[in-house]
């Protein structure tokens, strides 16, 4: 969803900057803009005096600017940590016996965890995520499982099966896990 987000708003940003800055560059080097434009010629000024001063006396304006740009360097800074952290894992780093190290790629070790985990009694989806570093990866399982199943018994499983098995496969010291189980909702059957 992030990424949708952040290539959205990248692609209307950009555009907007590209075509603000395009027409006034086009009636700098001597274009006819259109009636409705903001600039009428070449020596047009983005804000004349008048419109710069005209809510100058007013109390709320100055708050309200200040409000504005601080919701908006909010809104920057927050996209900025969105995009500077890394949700997944992208490589694990695997020791191949031989004094030599090998990278497995980390949604390659998280999809078949995930098969694994929904081979389990019980289980209807599991989902994946790797993060931490790639010499210490850390998985967040997620388990959507049949209402008649009992949860100690799936994780008791899924920790004993599953996870051995991908921290035996990558040679990782180990392979610590959060795991999030939820039900399948369903609807209470009649009894006649």
């Amino acid at each position: 969803m992030l990424r949708i987000v952040n290539r959205v708003l990248t692609g209307v940003i950009g555009l907007v900057l590209l075509v603000g800055g395009g027409s006034v560059l086009a009636v700098g080097l001597g274009a006819r803009p259109p009636s409705w434009w903001i600039h009428r010629g070449r020596h047009d000024v983005l804000l004349t005096t008048a419109e710069r001063t005209r809510w100058r006396e007013t109390g709320w304006w100055w708050p309200a600017v200040l409000a504005g740009l601080a919701v908006l360097f909010l809104l920057a800074l927050w996209w900025l940590a969105a995009v500077l952290r890394r949700r997944r894992l992208a490589e694990v780093l695997v020791d191949t016996g031989d004094g030599e190290t090998a990278l497995l790629r980390g949604r390659a070790l998280a999809d078949v965890l995930a098969a694994d985990a929904e081979q389990l009694d019980g289980v209807t989806r599991a989902q994946t995520r790797l993060t931490g570093r790639c010499d210490a990866p850390a998985a967040h399982v997620r388990l959507l499982l049949e209402p008649y199943v009992d949860p100690r018994t799936t994780l008791n499983a899924l920790t004993t099966e599953s996870l051995t098995r991908a921290r035996d496969s990558a040679n990782l010291q180990s392979l610590p896990a959060e795991v999030r189980l939820s039900s399948v909702k369903y609807r209470a059957e009649r009894v006649s």
